[in-house]
């Protein structure tokens, strides 16, 4: 069941950053989902990196996401 989420596909996330590949990009989807998570009552989830590495841009979402109030 999916009960927030968010995309650099988005035009409110997609006119805040130069680049959407990115590490910035990364964070602000992070901050992102976890805002939105937040607002349905959310707070702690499950992150599946689906067998990428822990590191830059899938760190960079965990560590916003962590960030912006999300525990996992």
């Amino acid at each position: 069941m999916v009960i927030a989420a968010a995309s650099t596909v988005e035009k409110a996330i997609r006119e805040q950053l130069k680049f959407t590949g990115n590490i910035e990009a990364a964070q602000a989807v992070g901050k992102a989902i976890a805002e939105r998570a937040l607002e349905k009552g959310v707070s702690e989830v499950a992150f599946d990196r689906s067998g990428f590495q822990y590191h830059g841009r899938v760190a960079a979402l965990a560590e916003s996401a962590r960030e912006a109030g999300l525990k996992f």
